[in-house]
């Protein structure tokens, strides 16, 4: 069993070895302390929050269908190019490991569905040696026995396993599928490797419904008792699918009077001040238990969490709506294509060319491509995090996606309230009415608006391309901006950056216009003239609709950016022409303005 041993590395120094060769001795933990370096600025928000502990979704995909974490009916799944691949994944870890991020915990979906879940996490543990120093994974169990070994080797260091019962006809009527005895296979697997020196963590998480599962808190407070296991109760927290209520909440209060009831002497435990999870004890038993309580007290003023979602989105925040891609910025370096195995050996023979001097030197050296520009944007998307819950108010009156989706992009979890819109009217006229007639598509007979129905409309690649240009009154900003002079910063970049997301969010700000899976946003940026900017944005995605509106939210966006980023230097600017040039894809065919 000297496998599951932690392995350590050893040098070994050769007798003849010079004095020029020999290996420095071990810094002691004063100097270590005197000549830290800063935490990094990139992962430091407004509120000095640190944030060195980053969550990845690797997977959409799950293989139960709990009644809290999603709709019956399922979810919609991006399309496999929307997702990291598993060199991107490894990239990005390793840039967030490089700032100062020292525990990575992978999640999904449900990660161990994932068919390269276990040398994916290979690349990651191999972190470990540049400063990470935990490796975990948020799971259900219900594979995790197969491939807990591999795991192990490859660094895990800590397992949170979702657990609503320890009855196994309500687990099948909680997650509607079968599958209790597989779980508790991977929990005692875990276990054992435990004895035999594996040095896991388990946590097993147990979301507490009243009516449900509230009568098995004492239950799994006994598992405590000779297990070396933390149980964490959390408290039901409002996802769309999952018919949240106030009635179906049992509080952080009402389980400690619960468990206080049975066990008087239950006992606070002093925790770190990033935990989630306040943490108690009954003396003698082996085990810890835990409350995670996001509805009644939120731990939001000590949150060190970011979240890279399955298809490349930074989250700050777990229910807040803002996101930026770093997918989209990583692919830049492949012509906007995935990155493959493949793909990233030839982007390392071109890292290690400009090392040796002899390719383009005009972008700093990375340990990723584009490293630079995705440092900077994710700078800015912590920078904007806010004090707690986005900076809404309380969680049960704000909208939120499906839990299984947490990682997806807002627009999918907008796609049935949209069905839901339709006028029905409107869907009579628009089947009926004749189509030389012209109308407003998004006006029905009977005068209401509705959105236009694509139901029965075929799946094609559909591209736009719109266009507008800021008008300056001088040459003073054209020549700050080339000059990268401006107090804001990198008018270009922070432009290019803007008009990227507002391609992502148009839904949310146009009304009627359906949510689409985006499949590649470009905007360009042409300074070259005296007083003019050109501002050229293109947007591409696989669908039944077009991508005109968010092609024209993107060169908007991006010029009112320029425009408020410079307005300090010139306040004769104007923005002018914002218009389409170029449509393509779908019923009408191609379509360029003359």
């Amino acid at each position: 069993m000297q496998r599951w041993l932690r392995y350590q590395s050893i040098s070994t120094v050769p007798s003849s070895i010079t004095d020029s060769q020999k290996i420095a001795p071990t810094p002691s933990r004063h100097d270590r302390i005197r000549n830290a370096k800063p935490f990094s600025d990139f992962l430091t928000d407004t509120f000095q929050r640190e944030h060195d502990y980053l969550r990845i979704s690797v997977t959409e995909r799950c293989n139960l269908r709990c009644v809290y974490c999603m709709p019956e009916e399922g979810v919609p799944l991006s399309p496999n190019r929307d997702l990291l691949t598993t060199p991107e994944i490894a990239l990005l870890a390793s840039i967030f490991v490089s700032q100062g991020v020292s525990k990575i915990r992978l999640t999904g979906g449900e990660p161990t569905v994932r068919r390269d879940i276990v040398p994916l996490m290979h690349q990651i543990g191999a972190l470990q040696r540049h400063g990470l120093k935990e490796l975990c994974i948020t799971t259900n169990g219900l594979s995790l026995h197969r491939k807990l070994d591999s795991m192990v080797e490859a660094g895990l260091t800590g397992v949170n396993l979702s657990l609503d019962t320890l009855d196994p006809w309500q687990f099948q009527i909680m997650t509607r599928r079968k599958g209790f005895d597989a779980v508790q296979k991977s929990i005692d697997r875990i276990l054992e490797l435990k004895k035999h020196g594996a040095g896991i963590k388990l946590k097993i998480n147990c979301v507490v419904m009243r009516g449900v599962n509230d009568r098995e808190i004492l239950p799994f407070v006994e598992l405590t008792r000779e297990k070396d296991i933390e149980v964490r109760f959390i408290e039901y927290m409002p996802f769309d699918g999952n018919k949240w209520s106030e009635g179906k909440m049992f509080s952080y209060g009402e389980m400690v009077d619960l468990i206080k009831a049975k066990h008087p002497s239950l006992q606070k435990v002093q925790g770190h001040r990033n935990d989630t999870s306040k943490t108690w004890h009954v003396p003698g038993f082996a085990g810890r238990i835990g409350f995670i309580t996001s509805m009644t007290h939120n731990f939001c003023g000590t949150c060190n969490r970011l979240r890279i979602t399955s298809d490349g989105n930074l989250k700050v925040c777990l229910f807040g709506n803002a996101e930026v891609s770093l997918r989209d910025i990583l692919r830049k370096s492949n012509a906007g294509e995935p990155i493959d195995e493949q793909a990233l050996e030839a982007l390392k023979q071109v890292e290690m060319d400009r090392r040796r001097g002899l390719g383009a030197s005009d972008q700093p050296l990375g340990m990723a491509p584009n490293e630079a520009e995705l440092l900077k944007v994710i700078g800015m998307a912590v920078k904007n995090k806010k004090a707690k819950h986005a900076g809404m108010g309380t969680l049960e009156h704000m909208k939120n996606r499906p839990m299984i989706l947490i990682g997806l992009v807002q627009r999918r979890q907008l796609f049935s309230t949209s069905r839901a819109l339709l006028d029905k009217t409107g869907k009579k006229a628009e089947q009926d009415g004749d189509s030389k007639q012209p109308r407003l598509t998004h006006v029905s007979a009977s005068g209401s608006a509705h959105m236009v129905s694509i139901s029965e409309k075929t799946s094609t690649s559909r591209i736009a391309t719109a266009a507008c240009s800021v008008h300056f009154s001088n040459e003073t900003a054209v020549k700050l901006i080339r000059d990268n002079q401006m107090k804001k910063g990198d008018v270009l970049g922070v432009a290019r950056v803007a008009g990227i997301m507002a391609a992502k969010r148009t839904p949310e700000l146009i009304p009627l216009c359906h949510p689409i899976a985006i499949s590649h946003v470009g905007v360009e940026l042409d300074a070259s003239a005296d007083k003019v900017i050109q501002v050229r944005a293109t947007v591409t995605c696989d669908g039944k609709t077009g991508v005109e509106m968010e092609a024209l939210t993107a060169a908007s966006t991006a010029a009112l950016t320029i425009y408020d980023m410079c307005k300090a230097v010139d306040k004769g600017m104007r923005i002018e022409g914002l218009r389409v040039v170029l449509k393509d894809g779908g019923k009408s065919g191609r379509w360029e303005a003359e």
